[in-house]
């Protein structure tokens, strides 16, 4: 049985043009996290992230707090079962 696990989450707020899907990456890559982030045509921002327990709540932390330039209003997250592993965490364009 694989011990990961994998939240899909959605970041509303100032999360566009701000630098914040390459410090969602930073973030990611430093908890040793697999999955994605992505921009939204709705001006949201989308993620992807697989790991153990521990690792991605503080990744959603890392996401509440922002890079500084960001601003999360709201945060929704859920966890979702698939079938796919990632290996790497990937900004998506």
């Amino acid at each position: 049985m694989n011990p990961n696990k994998t939240f899909h989450i959605i970041i509303y707020g100032r999360v566009q043009g701000v630098g914040f899907r390459y410090f969602v990456r930073q973030k990611a890559m430093e908890l040793e996290l697999t999955g994605w982030v992505k921009n939204c045509p709705n001006r949201t921002v989308e993620i992807e992230a697989q790991g153990d327990q521990q690792q991605l709540e503080t990744f959603l932390d890392f996401l509440r707090i922002g890079n500084g330039y960001s601003r999360t209003d709201k945060l929704n997250y859920t966890e979702v079962t698939t079938s796919k592993t990632h290996h790497s965490f990937q900004v998506k364009y």
